[in-house]
């Protein structure tokens, strides 16, 4: 059985998108659009997102119109996406809806899964809601140049010190990319 990580860009001061949802920012770092090598797990066979980042991926991406877009940051992996609405599907994705507990909703993310690791690409509360239910192993933040007043925290859980274990923290051009292991309770 894989892992189950959280991997993320973040701001210095700890958001992962700004008050209108947007990652715009991300991509006016340099290599924000174009992320280095390992920045990216790269073990994971199935990726799961909330309805926020499936939504803003496709718009701002024109998914929908250009579904080969999907493919090069997904790839062919299967994709869970949590939500309690009705969402369109580019053609030709794996897309799984999901909806309910993170708990409930684990047995099937495992078997998509396999022996790879599940990355849990966004957002924070629903990284969170893994880590409530005790099943994060990792969290891996990529911490970007860039400060914003409000909008999408990265992780918005209180977590102690205990809980956390730093791994390695490493400069990948502007970005700053941290490894943490979750310690179990």
């Amino acid at each position: 059985m894989g892992r189950i990580l959280f991997d993320s860009a973040t701001t210095i001061n700890g958001w992962i998108a700004d008050t209108n949802n947007s990652l715009a920012w991300l991509f006016a770092v340099d290599g924000g659009d174009h992320p280095d090598d390992g920045l990216f797990p790269e073990g994971a066979t199935v990726l799961v997102e909330g309805s926020t980042t499936y939504e803003w991926m496709l718009n701002e991406f024109d998914i929908l119109n250009h579904p080969e877009k999907w493919h090069e940051f997904h790839a062919d992996r299967p994709t869970f996406v949590f939500t309690t609405r009705d969402l369109p599907v580019p053609a030709g994705v794996d897309i799984r809806f999901m909806q309910g507990d993170v708990a409930s909703a684990l047995p099937a993310i495992r078997a998509a899964a396999g022996d790879g690791d599940i990355w849990v690409v966004g957002g924070g509360d629903l990284a969170g809601q893994f880590y409530d239910a005790g099943a994060l192993d990792t969290i891996a933040l990529s911490v970007a140049p860039v400060a914003l007043d409000g909008g999408a925290p990265v992780f918005p859980r209180r977590v102690e010190s205990d809980r956390l274990r730093l791994v390695s923290a490493e400069a990948h051009g502007q970005f700053a990319r941290l490894i943490y292991d979750v310690v179990r309770g």
